[in-house]
């Protein structure tokens, strides 16, 4: 027999979603296949599959230990979430074309079928970082006799949901800081800002309505800026191991001396971004949005605030702080309903006279019967409703973002 050769081979995943990427989630089923092209006919003696998943950390740092002595140390952690082996052909299966315990695969295209199921317990969302990742793969290993394994590994990627739907995401953020600018023995006046948002989570594409205040009493003119920075944390051996990136920023207009300028809604769209990781053990990744006010020769005045970004987005009728208005108007068109509301039908078009003289005319058995309860209820049953109006004549006070402060800028 002329022994063939394997022309490819590589790991397919079944993709469930409608983007044809292989994500998955805790307690989900990866299935895939092995698939193996060949030119003639090669004898296999296995062929088995590893699925693993792994969050790792490492970096260095250079120590002295002396003053002409100096060492590298390496900082590693590792934390398993998935140890996974199967065996798609091997001794232990039953194949008509097995020969003197190898199987015989001929010419062309083979699959081999492989499931597994991640674990139910919390995993780490699939993630890059500068010193460290979290990564998922199924490696496939073909074995020849006298030959050298062929491998092939490929990844796939775990979201570990977070919904943004609880009370602790959908609480509102605010802070509110002031400051004051001293050059040699010039006291200038304060600068102040204040700062609030919806809510605590969000998730990408969403954008965030920032409701800030800024306050110029100062003699320079300042920039109202805000940014969505992103920071890894990395332990390994009790140290620490901390990057901030910025993921995107917004720039407002100058301010000038003894003016005030208020964002009263400011979109700020967050970009595609990966998930918060908060459950691993060895890398966090938070994220944070700051409201700052850009001043020159001086440090800048910053308010943070914690952002995690989720999976699961706002539910429609979840949100107690997004607009009202816009809930209506998406309520109403998949319901089919007018945005506006419209008069309801007059009294004449419901009851005629006729029905309204008839009925007031009680009998006394009635009253001797039911009691002068129904007498009263049955003299208003067909008496005229109030007259509608689209303007609600006891408005309620609306709803203020920031608390206001009293002008106590000495230039306005």
């Amino acid at each position: 027999m002329v022994l063939g050769k394997v022309k490819n081979l590589f790991v397919s995943y079944d993709c469930l979603n409608d983007s044809n990427v292989p994500v998955f989630a805790s307690g989900d089923v990866v299935s895939g296949r092995v698939i193996v092209e060949v030119t003639g006919e090669i004898r296999v003696k296995s062929l088995n599959i590893h699925a693993k998943g792994l969050a790792k950390v490492r970096w260095t740092e250079s120590r002295n230990a002396g003053s002409n002595t100096a060492y590298t140390q390496n900082f590693t952690e590792e934390v398993e979430y998935l140890n996974h082996r199967d065996v798609l052909i091997g001794h232990d299966r039953d194949y008509d074309n097995c020969d003197d315990g190898f199987t015989v695969l001929h010419s062309g295209r083979h699959e081999f079928p492989f499931s597994l199921e991640l674990p139910q317990t919390p995993l780490a969302t699939s993630f890059e970082g500068k010193h460290g990742s979290v990564r998922y793969w199924v490696k496939a290993e073909l074995h020849r006799p006298w030959l050298l394994p062929m491998k092939v590994k490929k990844e796939f990627t775990v979201f570990e949901h977070i919904d943004i739907n609880t009370p602790l995401l959908l609480s509102s953020q605010a802070g509110t800081k002031d400051k004051t600018l001293c050059c040699w023995f010039c006291i200038s006046g304060p600068i102040s800002l204040s700062a609030k948002i919806a809510r605590k989570g969000y998730t990408p594409g969403e954008s965030i309505q920032i409701f800030a205040e800024i306050e110029n009493c100062s003699s320079r003119v300042v920039v109202p800026k805000a940014a969505i920075y992103q920071t890894q944390t990395f332990f390994a051996k009790g140290k620490v191991k901390e990057i901030k990136q910025l993921v995107t920023n917004l720039r407002g207009d100058p301010l000038p001396s003894g003016k005030t300028e208020t964002w009263d809604g400011k979109m700020f769209k967050i970009p595609p971004v990966s998930p918060s990781i908060l459950d691993c053990s060895i890398i966090r990744v938070e994220y944070s949005l700051m409201v700052y006010v850009d001043i020159p020769r001086a440090v800048n005045l910053t308010l943070n605030l914690p952002l995690v970004i989720g999976t699961i987005p706002l539910h429609t009728f979840g949100s107690r702080t997004s607009s009202v208005s816009s809930q209506c108007s998406m309520a109403m068109s998949w319901l089919g309903l007018p945005e506006s509301p419209e008069a309801p039908p007059s009294y004449s078009e419901v009851v005629t006279d006729e029905q309204r003289q008839n009925n007031l005319e009680v009998p006394a058995i009635r009253d001797e019967i039911e009691g002068p309860l129904y007498t009263y209820i049955h003299e208003f049953r067909y008496q005229p409703p109030p007259l509608y109006s689209e303007v609600d004549p006891h408005p309620e006070d609306g709803f203020t973002p920031l608390d206001r402060r009293p002008d106590t800028c000495p230039s306005r």
